[in-house]
């Protein structure tokens, strides 16, 4: 069985020493590809680092997380669009959206800087993996102001009902990262996730963050997908290998990934 884990962090601090053997860890667990979301100006050196040394199975995204906004932001986002001008390097520009979780202080920018990117997105004809926590009414607002521009994407580490799925498919070509919290004790996207698709589901990790069970509450790793994949498995009454099969077919269609 292949895998594709649509988005982590393999160059993270967390990995310090270890990250080509962790790397080598998930492709020996049938992850073959890891799409490596991208963050700020701080991150990125460490992302484009490890790339380069793991060419055909570390992917980069481009983009300025909503949470990396703050009063230099503009100048973030200068920096974006300077890496964009050689577009080719990139699956995505990601990951970009909404956050209100922790502070609204920046609100009204993070939604400036996401309509940003999703215009330049729609210029370089790239996909979007967004992060969306406490701010959908925005989210779509925002989605709705760029109507016209033909996006396509996911929304990562998705956690809403089936009916957020499904509104988030009429704007097109859009799909869902399910991740380890899949596998979590009442967890309501193991409810919901029954009624979703299996063609609109992606599989990621978020790693080195939410480590599925029973794994949960150490650092994650992409070698721990086939878990997440289980549980899908298992949720929707399907065998491991044709949620291997599908969810893989969807990442390289949508990140434009050799098969």
């Amino acid at each position: 069985m292949i895998f594709i884990d649509t988005h982590c962090h393999p160059s993270d601090e967390a990995y310090e020493g270890e990250q080509d053997v962790v790397i080598a860890r998930a492709v020996e667990a049938g992850v073959t590809r890891m799409l490596h979301a991208d963050v700020d100006s701080h991150d990125r050196p460490r992302m484009l680092a490890l790339v380069a040394r793991h060419p055909g199975v570390v992917f980069p995204m481009l983009g300025l997380y909503p949470g990396a906004v703050a009063e230099n932001w503009k100048n973030e986002l200068d920096m974006v669009f300077e890496h964009a001008k050689d577009p080719s390097r990139f699956v995505a520009i990601g990951e970009i959206g909404l956050d209100y979780h922790f502070s609204t202080e920046f609100k009204e920018q993070q939604k400036e800087a996401l309509k940003a990117q999703l215009e330049l997105a729609a210029k370089l004809n790239l996909p979007v993996n967004i992060h969306l926590r406490d701010a959908t009414d925005d989210f779509f607002a925002v989605l709705d102001s760029c109507r016209g521009l033909g996006l396509r994407g996911n929304l990562h580490a998705f956690s809403g009902s089936a009916e957020t799925a499904a509104r988030i498919r009429k704007y097109g070509d859009w799909s869902v990262g399910i991740g380890g919290v899949l596998t979590f004790r009442k967890a309501g996207i193991a409810e919901a996730v029954k009624d979703i698709p299996l063609e609109m589901i992606l599989l990621e990790t978020d790693a080195p963050y939410l480590a599925p069970t029973p794994l949960r509450g150490t650092r994650n790793e992409s070698s721990y997908i086939p878990l997440i994949a289980a549980k899908l498995a298992e949720l929707k009454g399907i065998s491991i290998e044709q949620v291997a099969d599908t969810t893989t077919a969807n990442a390289e269609k949508l990140f434009g990934l050799a098969s």
